[in-house]
């Protein structure tokens, strides 16, 4: 399960904007889910939940 959050930050002038996403992961040793936390562009969402730890 993975969501972005809600809140997005405020672009200044000629910034891109950015959202924090977290997505939740299952450790391959242990089996327990953590969360991964990372303030990333609008446009690369679609990139960070695609990546697999």
């Amino acid at each position: 399960m993975a969501k972005k959050a809600v809140a997005t930050f405020a672009a200044k002038a000629g910034a891109k904007s950015m959202v924090k996403c977290i997505r939740m992961d299952k450790s391959p040793k242990t089996g327990a889910y953590f969360f991964t936390e990372q303030l990333v562009e609008a446009e690369k969402t679609k990139e960070f939940f695609d990546a697999k730890k």
